[in-house]
């Protein structure tokens, strides 16, 4: 297939906003790769490539600009193995041999062809084929149920190995994908509620957990093998020794254990969220750190147990099985419950403990791995909003020199990109401004005057009063004294808010995150 056919795919995808429309368009062009292509071409179509990792900046952009070719000629077997080549670059030297190879696949592609591929090796393709639509695709393509392909992507995150084996064996195929140690799992995601009550609604008996305010990790062990990987699934175990000490402990042989880790203080408090962080990121006892930081981990799910995958058992047999395996100082705290005002009465308990609130489970929910379901609802206190920096300004007086003012936006679930919905300069310090001005510039895409328009990459967690009209921005809501609370460096854009959720605050439902 040539590649000019996958591009017409993603420009008619980006174009509709029907989602049965999309998955018609990627559906009828998987039909078409033939059985050498299809492992290539699924990606593709996410706007993903098959290789994890081809180190190619926002500064090599302005290098890559040959003439386009007249016409298409370009197959995606071919871009496949350019973009294999470049992964495959290591060395001295390597940033001017992947910047030659990248010049000869643009220089073979059209005009609209360079265009996708730029963003497709940048990991800024906003084409609205997200990966949960290509699954729909890929179901409807091979003629399987969708529930089969989404669960082999769970355990599977390779478009291209799950489309082939729909395909070429069905259902049988997929349902020989199995959680693999050391191969991590997207983690599970939790709808907001507003409240308490609205979380109980519909579930009857639930658990009800601490809502920690660290970082989330997932650890894997067998014998004597102990990993650990963050929420986005890199591999952290040589800053994580606290954890790894915990999780070695154990009397188990095998084990999948999802929790998050905390910096406490002798109290038992929390520290802020920020120190955490750091800490996560850094050796012990790193100066600027309060002296003897240590990371504790809570875990509140088991995936897996001595050879036993649990990821399709209830919450309440994980729940059982990670009491077997881990004591209780190291789980998060959980309750059951049938009522509200024992849910509201936890909630307190919570925050006077100096914790964000609670999670609201389902005791007969399966472990749905990259999905935010509704088995899982958070309940928090502050009125925030987890955003994505599209621009920021170059600020004046005191703050001249530095990029102040931030472009926000919300995550449009629909087409894959962002909608803005204002800015703001307050609740950032010296410290904060300096950092994100070094940052946003690496992450600069164009100026225009006093703008700097960057890649949708930082996430931000603003804090508002409020979602009010606005004919000035194009989602036609605003936030009321929006106000920077802090990075948000353990989410990428792909799991920040949507604009749905910010409208329907302005429709009239309480705050995400109001009590």
């Amino acid at each position: 297939m040539l590649l000019a056919e996958v591009v017409s795919t993603s420009a008619a995808v980006a174009a509709t906003r029907s989602r049965r429309r999309k998955v018609e368009l990627l559906a009828g062009t998987l039909a078409r790769l033939d059985d050498t292509e299809l492992a290539v071409g699924a990606p593709l179509l996410a706007g993903a490539t098959r290789q994890e990792r081809l180190d190619v900046g926002w500064a090599a952009r302005r290098s890559l600009e040959p003439p386009p070719a007249r016409a298409p000629a370009l197959t995606v077997l071919e871009v496949d193995r350019a973009l294999d080549a470049v992964a495959g670059v290591r060395g001295p030297g390597s940033r001017a041999v992947r910047r030659d190879i990248l010049l000869a696949l643009l220089g073979a592609a059209t005009g609209d062809e360079q265009q996708f591929l730029r963003g497709l090796v940048l990991g800024d393709l906003r084409q609205g084929a997200l990966a949960a639509v290509l699954a729909q695709a890929i179901a409807s393509a091979a003629g399987v149920p969708e529930d089969e392909v989404r669960r082999a992507l769970m355990l599977q995150a390779d478009l291209g190995a799950v489309a082939v084996a729909a395909r070429s064996g069905g259902r049988e195929a997929l349902a020989a994908f199995r959680l693999t140690l050391f191969r991590p799992l997207q983690p599970m995601l939790a709808q907001t509620a507003a409240s308490v009550a609205d979380a109980l609604r519909d579930m009857g008996r639930a658990a009800i957990d601490l809502k920690l305010d660290g970082a989330r990790v997932q650890v894997h062990r067998a014998a004597n093998d102990v990993r650990v990987y963050t929420r986005n699934l890199r591999d952290v175990t040589a800053r994580s020794q606290e954890v790894v000490a915990a999780v070695a402990s154990l009397d188990v042989g095998s084990v999948v254990l999802d929790g998050e880790v905390l910096a406490l203080r002798r109290d038992g408090r929390p520290y802020p969220f920020q120190d955490t962080m750091r800490r996560f990121g850094t050796e012990p006892d790193v100066a600027g750190l309060p002296p003897g930081l240590a990371l504790t981990p809570f875990f509140f799910d088991c995936l897996h147990l001595d050879g036993e995958d649990l990821l399709d058992r209830p919450l309440v047999e994980r729940t059982a099985a990670l009491a077997r395996a881990v004591p209780a100082e190291h789980r998060v705290g959980r309750s059951v419950v049938a009522d509200v005002g024992a849910g509201e009465a936890l909630l307190a308990d919570a925050l006077r403990a100096g914790h964000e609130g609670v999670m609201v489970k389902a005791l007969d929910a399966p472990y749905e791995a990259g999905r935010r379901g509704a088995a899982w609802r958070k309940v928090k206190v502050a009125s925030t909003l987890d955003l994505v920096v599209l621009a920021a300004e170059w600020g004046s007086g005191r703050r001249r020199g530095w990029l102040s003012n931030l472009h926000l936006g919300a995550r449009d679930p629909e087409t894959g990109g962002f909608v803005m919905l204002g800015k703001t300069f307050k609740g950032l310090t010296d410290q904060v401004l300096e950092w994100q001005t070094h940052r946003l510039l690496e992450l600069e895409t164009a100026r225009d005057g006093h703008v700097v328009s960057v890649r949708p990459q930082l996430v931000v967690e603003i804090a508002f009063d409020g979602v009010q009209a606005s004919s000035r921005y194009p989602g036609g809501v605003t936030l009321r004294f929006a106000r920077v609370k802090r990075y948000r460096d353990d989410k990428d854009a792909a799991q920040a808010d949507t604009i749905d959720l910010v409208r329907a605050i302005h429709a009239g439902a309480p705050g995400p995150t109001d009590p």
